[in-house]
């Protein structure tokens, strides 16, 4: 089967870790699976939206941001749901996000 490559595992070719904030996860839901096509959002830490990406067959997704404090929001036919992550430098941030009806 072709699908994407695991987000959270490789970055893609001259990402510098030590130059650029990276938030990565996957998507689950209640259970533990992967989430597939969960719409995840990148909110500002005003609630103002910056970004979205749609996760990878096994419910991975990534972001390049600066430091600061971010909503990471997965909306699907699944549930909903979100997470804050507050990087204070560069390097790779992992949350992960559990959604719910």
């Amino acid at each position: 089967m072709c699908a994407a490559p695991k987000q959270g595992q490789n970055l893609p070719a001259g990402v510098d870790v030590e130059k650029e904030t990276v938030l990565t996860g996957q998507v689950t839901d209640s259970a533990g699976s992967p989430v597939a096509g969960a719409f995840v959002r990148l909110l500002d830490s005003t609630g103002e939206f910056t970004a979205e990406v749609v996760a990878s067959p096994t419910g991975d997704f990534r972001f390049f941001a600066a430091p600061g404090t971010w909503t990471l929001r997965a909306l699907s036919s699944v549930g909903n749901g979100d997470t804050t992550v507050s990087p204070e430098g560069p390097g790779v941030h992992t949350r992960d996000i559990t959604v719910a009806k």
